[in-house]
Parts: C-alpha cells; sequence; structure tokens
C-alpha cells in the first residue's frame, strides 16, 4: 500500500547539493579563516543548528549559533530563491502521485525560508502537504524524528509510507524505523550507491518514468 510520501529536498527533488558544498568553507574564508579539513563532508550528516555548533567550536568563533545559521543561509539564500532547479523527472513524478492522490510531505535538513523560497519559484510547493526541517524538528536525520512527524501530518503510519531520499546515512533511519524507501542517485552521493542499491526498497537513477517507478511501489508494498 502507498498511503503517503515523504521527499527529503537537496539531491532528491532539486539539484542544490552544490550549493551547500562548500557553504560554511565560504563564510570562514570570508572572515580570513583558513579551512585546513573537508569541512563540507564532516557537516554533511549534521543538521544546521549541529554544524554552527560543530564549527563555533572548532574554529573558536565568537558568535552564537543561530548568527552562525543566519550567515550561511545568506551566503545561499540567493542561489535557492533564483537559481536551483527541481532535478529530471521530479515534476512529472510528482503530479503523477497527486493524481493518485497520495498525500506528500518534506523533510529536509534546509532553512525554512530557503526551502520555501525554492519550493515555490520551482512550482513543486502545492504538491506538498507540510514541510518539516531539522532544525524545527530539533534532530538531523541520523534519528527519525522528521520522518515521524511528516507521517504523523500526513496521517499515515511508516509501513505504509515511502521516503525518498539521496544520502545514505538518511536513508538507513528510514528504513530502520520501518519506513518505505526510494534511493535517488545524486553525484555527491555516489561513492555509496551500491550501498544504496542494497539497503533501499528502490533504486532509481532519477525520478523519471514515473509510471514505473509507482507501479514498482506498488508491487513491493503487497
Amino acid at each position: 500500500m502507498i498511503k503517503g510520501a515523504i521527499f527529503d529536498m537537496d539531491g532528491t527533488l532539486l539539484d542544490s547539493m552544490p550549493v551547500w558544498e562548500h557553504a560554511s568553507e565560504r563564510y570562514l574564508q570570508r572572515k580570513g579563516i583558513e579551512v585546513t579539513e573537508r569541512l563540507s563532508e564532516v557537516l554533511f550528516t549534521m543538521s544546521m543548528q549541529q554544524g554552527a555548533a560543530y564549527v563555533k567550536e572548532r574554529y573558536g568563533l565568537a558568535e552564537d549559533i543561530d548568527t552562525l545559521v543566519g550567515a550561511v543561509n545568506d551566503i545561499v539564500y540567493e542561489d535557492y530563491e533564483k537559481r536551483v532547479l527541481p532535478k529530471p523527472g521530479v515534476s512529472e513524478f510528482l503530479e503523477r502521485l497527486a493524481a493518485e492522490g497520495i498525500p506528500m510531505a518534506v523533510a529536509t535538513s534546509t532553512d525554512r525560508r530557503m526551502a520555501e523560497a525554492a519550493l515555490r519559484r520551482t512550482g513543486l510547493e502545492h504538491y506538498f502537504k507540510a514541510v518539516f526541517t531539522c532544525s524545527e524538528v530539533g534532530r538531523g536525520k541520523r534519528e527519525p524524528d522528521i520522518y515521524n512527524a511528516a507521517a504523523t501530518c500526513l496521517g499515515t503510519v511508516p509501513g505504509e509510507t515511502w521516503v525518498f531520499e539521496d544520502a545514505l546515512y538518511a536513508a538507513k533511519t528510514a528504513k530502520a524505523a520501518g519506513y518505505r524507501t526510494v534511493g535517488v542517485f545524486d553525484p555527491l552521493s555516489a561513492d555509496d550507491r551500491e550501498t544504496m542499491e542494497k539497503i533501499t526498497d528502490i533504486y532509481r537513477e532519477n525520478l523519471c518514468d514515473a509510471e514505473e517507478i509507482l507501479r514498482q511501489m506498488q508491487a513491493e508494498g503487497r
């Protein structure tokens, strides 16, 4: 059964992962601080608040966490507002789910202001009943809280709810919590592709061919 669908945003719905890859480095460099680690990899699994706390402690910054989050958000907000585009097949796939009457929500680590700006500009916003952010839920995607909050909003239970993710750690969390999972390829997660193919119920290069993906979901859900 397919009672509901929860979508990650960056790397799944939107081709926006490159925007974030070096955002924190750009912030530190503007302050004249040398970054000697692969910071984007360190922060990849963290929520915005967790990442800001790490950067503050690691680099001895005087700014409070909320200020740091706001500063990094400001660096990338313009890309979300003006340039970020949906990934291939996304609009058509969402339209197909909507036609089936399947309620949908977004679960993202991105700040609400940017998420809503991008979804609104790309014309995807109206497909979703709600947008949930890790910062507002209070936990990153190593915990299932954000998926549970979204499922509650949709009025569904995990076993009948599909979670779409490009990141391995997030797909593992959703799977362990009892959700059905669709892994979506993104270049920044390419190293995890083989494992993603093994642990997700369905793995796709993109969300093109909505009819075939829906057929797979229906078959897996029986």
